[in-house]
């Protein structure tokens, strides 16, 4: 099949060519930044936005009298950045992203995350067709005690990475709010908190993939619950912790990869009652508190935690089902496996 996979390589640049990949960064930046009020004052007066050709034919003529360094950088710097400039516009009229491997490249990204650089490259390229994986299908309830619960009862313990460094993030952002502008200080401090920052979601980004790739290659169906996290965010009390954990970023990643080992992701109804049902006679409770970690079923007189017996209930939804046919389109939930 073919597919568009993203490479990431960190680069190890002499200190002139890092002289010449900031003149290059910051030279986008500008552009961008110049062809973003550009458009801003057109819209202002009712006018036409500029597409990319017509941003850089613009460009062309502002940076001979306003930009006398553009001659120090490639021109495809800034027309690349008008490119995307161009395209996030697009994407908001529409209501909005060795052989080490094969395959035809579409765009390369440069970037700095604090003292290092990478290229991002987008490569067009064939892979073989997945032989569908025979493992069980799975009930993944996601949660901020544990990040995951599984519905055979195994539990993925998140790594809590922006929790496991607060404090030493927030002394680090501290002094470097008292540093004085402009100081070679403040620069040194800046670098230091832009590495620590680096490092915890490093550490997030890392757990992500190992735990997707694993449910991907040995389970045949995976079942996750369709949660609103924008929507969740916004309670002052959780927030943090829920962007931590990264939920958003671990279901984009079983999208693509359940495609690429053979396995299967069905995405459970937004209002399916996953906790408040009994897994094992499928009554339904009216409430379920926050604070009850047990589930106790007042009909089958079941004791169990809450996190599984949500899990096991996500895995009913596609139990028995052919991996053809699979859908979770909602409908009375039977226990249909142990």
């Amino acid at each position: 099949m073919l597919v568009h996979q993203a490479y990431r390589y960190e680069l190890d640049p002499t200190a002139s060519q890092r002289v010449l990949l900031a003149k290059h960064a910051g030279t986008a930046r500008f552009a961008f930044n110049w062809g973003l009020a550009l458009c801003k004052e057109r819209l202002e007066h009712q006018e036409s936005v500029p597409h990319g050709a017509e941003l850089h034919r613009l460009w062309n003529i502002f940076k001979r009298g306003n930009a006398p360094w553009w001659v120090e950088v490639s021109k495809c710097s800034p027309q690349e950045s008008l490119r995307d400039l161009d395209r996030a516009f697009g994407n908001f009229w529409r209501g909005r992203a060795t052989d080490k491997f094969r395959g035809r490249i579409l765009s390369a990204s440069i970037s700095r995350e604090a003292d290092r650089w990478y290229v991002s490259l987008t490569v067009e390229r064939e892979r073989p067709d997945p032989v569908p994986v025979a493992g069980p299908v799975v009930g993944v309830d996601l949660g901020l005690s544990s990040f995951a619960v599984l519905s055979d009862g195994t539990v993925l313990e998140s790594p809590k990475a922006l929790d496991r460094s607060l404090r030493r993030l927030q002394r680090v952002s501290k002094a470097h709010s008292r540093k004085q502008r402009g100081s070679h200080n403040r620069r040194k401090s800046a670098m230091r908190l832009a590495r620590l920052h680096r490092r915890i979601r490093n550490q997030r980004q890392d757990f992500l993939h190992q735990a997707t790739t694993a449910l991907a290659k040995t389970k045949s169906v995976i079942v996750v619950e369709d949660l609103n996290v924008r929507g969740m965010v916004r309670n002052r009390h959780l927030a943090r912790h829920i962007s931590d954990a990264g939920w958003s970023e671990f279901r984009r990643m079983l999208a693509y990869k359940t495609e690429w080992y053979g396995s299967h992701l069905v995405v459970a109804p937004r209002f399916f009652a996953s906790s408040k049902t009994c897994s094992a006679c499928g009554a339904v409770k009216d409430e379920l508190d926050l604070s009850e970690r047990a589930y106790r079923c007042a009909e089958c007189g079941m004791v169990l935690d809450r996190d599984l017996n949500a899990a096991r209930n996500l895995a009913h939804l596609v139990a028995g089902s052919s991996p053809d046919t699979l859908n979770a389109c909602g409908g009375r939930v039977r226990p249909d496996v142990a």
